[in-house]
């Protein structure tokens, strides 16, 4: 099945999500045609950015009644899966962006508020979406400093409250878009005060700087280095989010850690599109597809793939506020599918076709590297969901706390 008919079998492609996924796929030949470059120089793919800009998928998930494209939580992953199909390394860094107007947006009016934060939070994600819509302002999203197992915990990044904001100290490792960001939206904390606090970092701030060196295995595009705060000034309106929005939606929303998966979905489905170009060639005597090995290994990629596929359609059909238990479990499910799937069919995939498929330029070799790196995203890596999965329902302490 295409993308079109499971997420028609499975309900959540309505006309106006699917709208979007044609906007992006239109997109998608030229994405796909510069994604060696940019994974061979590890520079971002600012081009790609360009044509989001032109499209206005900048404001994909911010509402039509002032500016945006009104998709909601399942409408931007269905675009996510598209765009990981052509580059994964851009589908990633587009996630980045996404994340925080999904926070600001869906699901941030999930919450329970007082009247006094509801009116805070729709005065200071006005200007968020305003400099997004008006400015075409890039939002990283930067959460991990390295510290801990997850990375919604163990925060060592600190705001001191100031006149007029805040001054933030800190690190975050792995900061896709450092060198792209007009905005690092980061969480840290307060001393004395345990709720997270969710402070968007203006890129060319007075003590800001981008740090290390950037040459990994694979999602060579994200520009993944390391992002440094000394005594930065955050404006009082940068502040996103009420003072313990992020605690509350990482206990009820917690489908907020799966966006990474779709990009690799996507990567799962540009897997199979190569494989299958390679086993019917130009329709010539060459025997690739009619290999009853090859045959196998082509079932086995069909298996993984639709089995992930399956099971994240099913998990956004029931993503929202407050899932119970078992949706949640299902959640992780979905990740260790898809993120293991990605490595599997990737793998698979290079052994069917053959010794030319590991050479560069090559799609499937670009595909493997990009692949085996995804096991290892928190918050939710697989190790973590497979923790969680290994001790749900068997001891009356076991957690189910998504954060």
């Amino acid at each position: 099945m295409t993308l079109t008919e499971l997420a028609h079998a499975d309900g959540i492609l309505t006309p106006e999500r699917a709208a979007l996924v044609e906007r992006m796929r239109a997109l998608g030949p030229q994405i796909a045609q510069r994604s060696e470059r940019y994974d061979r120089e590890a520079s971002f793919p600012f081009e790609n950015w360009d044509d989001f800009t032109e499209a206005g998928l900048l404001g994909i998930c911010i509402p039509t009644n002032e500016g945006g494209l009104g998709a909601d939580f399942v409408g931007y992953a269905l675009v996510a899966e598209e765009l990981g199909r052509y580059c994964t390394a851009t589908a990633l860094t587009f996630n980045m962006h996404v994340a925080t107007t999904l926070l600001t947006g869906q699901i941030a009016d999930d919450m329970t508020l007082s009247e006094a934060d509801r009116a805070l939070l729709h005065e200071r994600r006005s200007v968020l979406r305003r400099g997004v819509i008006e400015n075409n302002m890039i939002h990283s999203q930067p959460f991990s400093e390295g510290i801990s197992a997850g990375a919604t915990s163990g925060f060592v990044t600190k705001a001191v409250p100031v006149d007029g904001g805040y001054r933030v100290t800190g690190r975050k490792i792995f900061a896709s878009l450092s060198g792209a960001a007009n905005i690092h939206n980061v969480v840290c904390v307060v001393d004395g005060d345990e709720r997270v606090r969710l402070l968007g970092i203006p890129a060319d701030g007075e003590g800001v700087r981008i740090e290390g060196d950037w040459d990994p295995l694979g999602m060579r595009a994200t520009d993944s280095r390391n992002l440094v705060m000394d005594n930065v000034f955050v404006p009082a309106v940068h502040e996103w989010i009420p003072p313990g929005v992020f605690d509350q939606a990482a206990q009820r929303w917690p489908y907020f850690y799966m966006t990474l998966s779709f990009a690799y979905l996507g990567l799962m489905g540009g897997v199979m599109d190569a494989t299958a170009e390679y086993l019917i060639g130009d329709g010539g005597p060459t025997g690739r597809r009619d290999h009853p090995i090859k045959q196998q290994g082509w079932a086995e990629m069909n298996l993984a793939y639709e089995q992930a596929q399956a099971l994240c359609y099913r998990v956004l059909g029931e993503a929202g506020v407050d899932p119970s238990p078992a949706a949640v479990r299902r959640a992780w499910a979905s990740m260790v599918s898809t993120m293991e799937g990605a490595a599997q069919i990737a793998s698979t995939a290079i052994r069917i076709c053959g010794g030319r498929s590991m050479l560069r330029p090559s799609r499937l070799e670009q595909y493997y590297r990009d692949a085996r790196c995804g096991a290892t995203m928190l918050p939710w890596s697989v190790e973590v969901c497979l923790q969680r999965l290994g001790t749900a329902d068997l001891y009356p302490n076991a957690t189910e706390n998504p954060a």
